[in-house]
């Protein structure tokens, strides 16, 4: 899997989530999820269009590749686990998911592994 940044981990988190709840994803959409401006929301579809993580129907859906799949799986499963967890250690809720939400994309694959082993 090639090196992939941050924001767009959280888009393709963002249509993911979006996928299990609307018939269809569009690029307003995600931008009212995550409270973007539609400019920079294409922007960022088209970049994620263009590394193939993505694809655009001409009505304008967009639905996840396999890789663009995986990516988001992978940032969900770290954001659930991560957030339960630091929840269950006492952490007030709001702030398990924000602080969930930065170390999902920062932490390694050895130690999130380690953690969701020791929390299983």
């Amino acid at each position: 899997m090639s090196v992939i940044h941050e924001s767009a981990e959280n888009y393709l988190e963002s249509i993911l989530m979006l996928s299990k709840k609307l018939p269809v994803v569009r690029s307003i959409d995600v931008a009212n999820e995550l409270g973007f401006k539609k400019s920079s929301v294409s922007i960022a579809m088209k970049n994620l269009r263009e590394s193939n993580h993505i694809t655009v129907t001409k009505e304008g859906y967009i639905y996840l590749t396999e890789s663009g799949k995986e990516i988001a799986e992978m940032i969900y499963e770290r954001h659930q686990l991560l957030t339960s967890w630091l929840i269950r250690l006492g952490v007030d809720p709001k702030v398990a998911e924000e602080d969930a939400c930065r170390i999902e994309h920062d932490i390694s694959k050895e130690s999130f592994n380690a953690i969701k082993k020791a929390i299983s």
